[in-house]
Parts: C-alpha cells; structure tokens; sequence
C-alpha cells in the first residue's frame, strides 16, 4: 500500500500489542515489512502539535499515542485512518473512521 505512513510512536505501540499476544520479534518485523509502511520519526513539530491537541481531544480519551497519530497526519496534510469512533466527534475533516 503506497504513501502509508506511521509515527514512530505509533510503530512502538502496534510492536507492543503483537509482542503481547506473544508474536516473536522476527513476526513483528515480517508483519509490519509486510505493510510496506514509511515509520516517519516524531520530532519536536509533531511533538508541538500532539501536545497543542490535549485540551481538545482530553474529553475524548486520546492517549498520546492518538494525538501523535494525528500531529503526524495534520503536519503532513493527508487523510487519518483510525477505527475509533470518538475521533469522528473530534471535528477534524482529514480522520476517515475506517471501521
């Protein structure tokens, strides 16, 4: 899948997930390689933008893992794909809840 991108921050927590249904590392990297996915580093302007989001998304229960997946989407200006539905009641217009 082309121009898929993902936060480091959100690569780590999807490693965390598999590692704790006890995937071994070599099918973590096989599954994520798999997904042909470009793991775009968090700086300090996504850092800026995921921390400017908290007083809005704060009543919602994004963790920071949520807002990075959003700081990364606003900065780079491309639609956010998320299966959580509070996003949708966030008013952004690029988060497409996707499930």
């Amino acid at each position: 899948m082309p121009g898929l991108v993902i936060s480091a921050v959100n690569y780590s927590e999807v490693v965390a997930k598999l590692a704790d249904s006890g995937v071994p590392e070599a099918a973590i990297l096989r599954i994520l390689n798999g997904l042909s996915l470009e793991t775009i580093a968090f700086d300090e302007v996504q850092g800026l933008q995921a921390g400017l989001l908290r007083p809005a998304t704060k009543g919602h229960g994004l963790s920071l893992g949520d807002r990075s997946c959003l700081a990364l989407g606003l900065s780079l200006g491309s639609k956010i794909l998320t299966t959580d539905k509070a996003w949708a009641r966030l008013g952004i217009d690029d988060v497409q809840v996707i499930r």
